[in-house]
């Protein structure tokens, strides 16, 4: 049996036996550790600066956007605005019109009135027409084909025609002739301007020939109208623009002094003759 003196002297016999370890080098592993910490500090900071830039990216984008539909809607709001005083205007004008219907109304009667008086007097008008036609055929003994024309207007053949002392300009001379049944004159054969003609020495007298309507000579009832020159004065038509009375040159017709057609702007003033069918009564 061992006493504890050998079992100690046994115990370190063994331990000579056992190798001691190699020393481990700390110094790779310290390197690593002292670069480990910077470089996740560095990778953090990058994803962040990366978070961050996409971020301001989209934060840009979206305040960009935000701003343009601010802009449309002040520009919205500005038409809006423009409308609703476009619309108050309006709504001015229209009670200012309704005010001066109102304060007009006795007025408004009075030419209600006169138009009826009018009509009245038209159709009386139509009835001393019918009767004094009726005296010239029992005067003349002629018969109801041959009709008959309006006090003041001379009769040739089937129409009637009135050659006025009053001057106007060639549209206001047409609304005229249209007024009474009838038309500025249309001229057809030799024996009709003949007629007109020995009426109309040392006068001025529009007639229904003009080119302001397709640039081409036509009568007002839109005949078209080839030019014969022995019709017109010499070196006639010749649209000439020099004659200080507005837009366009000229464009309407008119019987010279010695009964040959002349041009001259539309806005001049002068006489002119009408023309209508003859009425049977």
């Amino acid at each position: 049996m061992m006493t504890d003196n050998q079992k100690d002297r046994e115990t370190d016999r063994n331990l000579l036996w056992i190798t001691e370890p190699a020393p481990v080098s700390l110094s790779g592993v310290s390197r690593f550790r002292r670069w480990l910490c910077p470089a996740l500090v560095a990778a953090v900071v990058l994803i962040l600066i990366i978070a961050m830039g996409a971020s301001n990216a989209k934060t840009s984008s979206r305040l960009s956007s935000a701003e343009q539909r601010v802009s449309n809607l002040r520009d919205q709001i500005r038409t809006l605005n423009a409308s609703l005083q476009h619309a108050e205007e309006n709504a001015t004008e229209v009670k200012l019109l309704q005010s001066a219907v109102e304060e007009n109304r006795d007025q408004l009667i009075s030419v209600a009135e006169a138009l009826k008086q009018l009509s009245v007097l038209d159709s009386l008008s139509r009835s001393v027409d019918a009767l004094k036609c009726s005296l010239e055929r029992i005067i003349n003994n002629s018969s109801a084909e041959d009709g008959c024309c309006p006090i003041s207007w001379e009769q040739f053949d089937t129409s009637c025609y009135f050659f006025s002392h009053q001057s106007l300009t060639w549209n206001e001379s047409q609304v005229h002739c249209d007024q009474h049944g009838a038309h500025l004159l249309i001229l057809q054969d030799d024996k009709e301007w003949d007629f007109v003609t020995r009426r109309t020495v040392n006068e001025l007298y529009w007639v229904g020939l003009s080119d302001w309507r397709t640039g081409q000579w036509e009568w007002v009832n839109r005949t078209p109208y080839t030019i014969e020159r022995r019709r017109w004065v010499p070196g006639q038509p010749d649209s000439w623009t020099g004659h200080g009375l507005g837009h366009g040159d000229e464009d309407c017709a008119h019987l010279h002094f010695n009964g040959r057609l002349n041009d001259l702007h539309c806005s001049s003033r002068m006489r002119f003759i009408c023309q209508r069918h003859s009425r049977r009564a």
